[in-house]
């Protein structure tokens, strides 16, 4: 996958982001190119490699969000009652950095706060992969936070009846 600067990326664990530049380093004695990624008040470097895929993606397209609101309206599924072996099962689903997954996992982490109080990992995973939907969700669909987060509690809410 080859990206430009100036072009918008989401990096699998910090979000949204943009290429501000495309450079090469010396790291660990190795000369390698590296996309320099501008995330909020953060730059990181990502390797050009064959592993770049892993990293880094394209911002999903307002057609493939509308089949995302599909998972976070749907019923959402048991989570471990074990609070490790929740983590565990939380943090490996989050690791392929898709946005499928961290709607699965807001929804099942929405779910279960229904069921019983969310201890701080929960609520710091839901956080964070909430925050990492809204942000690519307002940037995708031209909307602002306030507008994305009210529809997300919109989708999230049981249905009645």
């Amino acid at each position: 996958m080859n990206f430009q600067v100036g072009d918008p990326v989401v990096h699998w664990s910090h979000g949204i982001g943009k290429i501000t530049g495309i450079e090469e380093r010396m790291i660990a004695d190795r000369q390698a190119l590296y996309y320099l990624v501008q995330i909020r008040d953060l730059t990181i470097c990502v390797p050009v490699d064959g592993n770049t895929s892993f990293r880094l993606r394209p911002p999903t397209s307002s057609q493939d969000f509308h089949q995302l609101f599909k998972i976070l309206s749907s019923p959402g599924i048991p989570l471990p009652d074990d609070r490790l072996d929740r983590k565990s099962h939380l943090h490996g689903v989050m690791a392929d950095g898709t946005l499928q997954t961290i709607c699965e996992v807001i929804r099942d982490l929405t779910h279960h706060s229904r069921r019983k109080q969310l201890n701080e990992d929960d609520k710091n995973t839901l956080r964070r992969a909430s925050s990492m939907l809204c942000n690519e969700w307002a940037f995708s669909l031209s909307l602002s936070l306030p507008e994305v987060e009210e529809e997300l509690n919109r989708l999230l809410a049981p249905a009645s009846g």
